[in-house]
């Protein structure tokens, strides 16, 4: 794997981590547009954990190369469903956010597989 490959998983794996924890902790900037979107708060739970599964995943992907793979692939669909919700709901202020935190994720796939 090069440095550049690498680089972006780490970055990516600490984003996606990251999100998942303001989600378990219900941060008020990350809980707001779920609430604003109509996302059932039952659910919270399970997204943070699919982030935090993703993240760790492509941490894994150093040792087992098909689990990074597996866990970028799902990360890059994860927010490009943000995306959709995002736009759905015509927050078009906001969509940069999902594709922020995809952008890492797509390019450390690109450069892994």
């Amino acid at each position: 794997m090069s440095t550049t490959a690498t680089v972006f998983t780490v970055i990516a794996a600490v984003m996606a981590v990251y999100s998942a924890v303001s989600l378990y902790t219900r941060s008020k900037y990350t809980v707001e547009p779920l609430v604003q979107y109509g996302v059932p708060e039952k659910t919270w739970n399970l997204l943070a954990t699919a982030k935090l599964a993703g993240g760790l995943g492509l941490l894994a992907g150093f040792v087992v190369p098909a689990i990074g793979i597996a866990a970028g692939i799902g990360l890059v669909l994860y927010f490009i469903g943000a995306v959709i919700i995002t736009l759905r709901a015509r927050d078009y202020a906001h969509v940069v956010f999902p594709v922020v935190y995809s952008a890492p994720m797509a390019v450390a796939l690109a450069l892994t597989v």
